[in-house]
């Protein structure tokens, strides 16, 4: 009997203790997978905070970058600070010896009216040397013809751009025409006539001299078989080239010219050459003189300037002009186009004035003017209205006939 309760006994206790293992075992497992979470946890936050620091690391090294360029445009602003109220202070030293200078030099009263009285006497001398000038050009060409009607209209041909000059050689004996075809440009076409210039079938129609640099604008002339232009990407340079062989044979620079377009209606022409009774002139535009035109008188042989005047004539609204024995013509227009009158006239005799003389038209014609020469043997103008080449014809008379009229 007692033999058969020792096992049963032993194996209830088996069974217990394998029951108390099973409830330890449940239980582990439980606290390691609660630990792994905790542990993820902080692991998660530790990766947070390890963003959070490299962040305001680099937030913190921009800073100091930015304020190290602050740092250095303040000293280079100090520098130049340094700088201008070091030089300040040598301007007013040197302002202080110079009025100390001026103190010392200022001349007495009888020195001040001997400077007077001598500037006086130059005053004069220069008012007397412009009048003998002008008597010299009076005289040496008897010239008192003034414009009295531009009388009638020729179209003769319509070539080339929209932009061009074209006329025929002033001189004595010279039948030959001249084209220039746009603003900028270095082909002149020669005719030995205006009727071969008109005529189509004329084989060749024409000489091309290819210019050695490039002309600007449409003031151009040419006088005794040598062309005198603008030369191209400069203000005021005028060259003079021999049409024989297409080479410059001298160039001058005019003073005071080329800083604004001659006519504010033609904008590309900063120099307009013209040729009349008297000789070579070049027409042109002063700033300093409220933007009116000013004229020179040029030797055609050495391009030196012999005299310089100033007129009232305005640039405003100004299309062209030309000159007939000394005396500037100004043709005036409309940015729309339209009708073109002379409204503006300056003598260089000072024989007429603008206010004596009446506003004269054109003839029905196209748009505007790009260029006007006058010849002085044919007594007509070449002029180029909108790609047509045009010829006015015109009637002259003596000062007093056309003042009286």
């Amino acid at each position: 009997m007692s033999g058969r309760v020792v096992p049963v006994i032993l194996l209830s206790l088996c069974l217990t203790v394998g029951s108390v293992q099973s409830q330890g075992s449940s239980q582990d497992a439980f606290i390691i997978q609660y630990l792994e979470r905790r542990l993820a946890q902080m692991e998660e936050r530790l990766n947070q905070c390890e963003q959070n620091t490299v962040s305001v690391t680099q937030k913190t090294y921009d800073l100091s970058s930015e304020m190290r360029g602050y740092l250095s445009s303040l000293s280079v602003l100090r520098s130049e600070v340094r700088s201008q109220v070091d030089s300040m202070s040598v301007r007013v030293d040197r302002m202080e010896r110079e009025l100390e200078y001026l103190e010392n030099k200022i001349p007495a009263q009888s020195d001040i009216e001997m400077e007077e009285a001598l500037l006086e006497q130059q005053i004069k001398a220069a008012e007397l040397d412009q009048l003998k000038k002008k008597a010299k050009i009076k005289v040496d060409k008897d010239c008192s013809s003034a414009l009295s009607q531009i009388k009638s209209l020729k179209i003769v041909k319509k070539t080339g751009d929209t932009y061009g000059s074209w006329f025929k050689d002033p001189s004595e004996g010279s039948a030959k025409v001249y084209l220039l075809s746009g603003i900028h440009n270095n082909t002149l076409l020669e005719y030995v006539s205006l009727q071969s210039f008109t005529d189509r079938s004329t084989t060749p129609p024409a000489k091309v001299v290819q210019l050695p640099f490039q002309w600007q604008g449409t003031g151009h002339v040419v006088y005794s078989g040598f062309l005198y232009y603008h030369k191209a990407d400069t203000p005021n340079q005028i060259l003079k080239v021999d049409l024989l062989n297409g080479t410059v044979v001298d160039s001058t620079l005019l003073p005071g010219a080329g800083r604004l377009p001659v006519y504010s209606l033609n904008p590309n022409t900063f120099l307009d050459l013209a040729v009349d009774e008297l000789g070579l002139w070049v027409i042109h535009a002063d700033p300093e003189y409220g933007g009116n035109l000013v004229i020179t008188k040029l030797d055609k042989g050495t391009l030196a300037v012999e005299y310089t005047w100033d007129t009232q004539c305005r640039s405003r609204d100004a299309e062209g002009a030309f000159l007939i024995c000394g005396t500037l013509y100004v043709v005036y227009n409309t940015r729309y186009g339209g009708r073109s009158t002379i409204q503006c006239l300056y003598d260089i005799h000072d024989t007429i004035h603008s206010n004596e003389s009446p506003v004269m038209f054109f003839p029905k014609r196209y748009t505007s003017h790009s260029s006007i020469h006058y010849h002085p043997g044919d007594k007509q103008l070449y002029a180029w209205d909108d790609g047509y080449q045009t010829i006015y014809k015109v009637e002259t008379g003596r000062n007093d006939q056309v003042i009286a009229e």
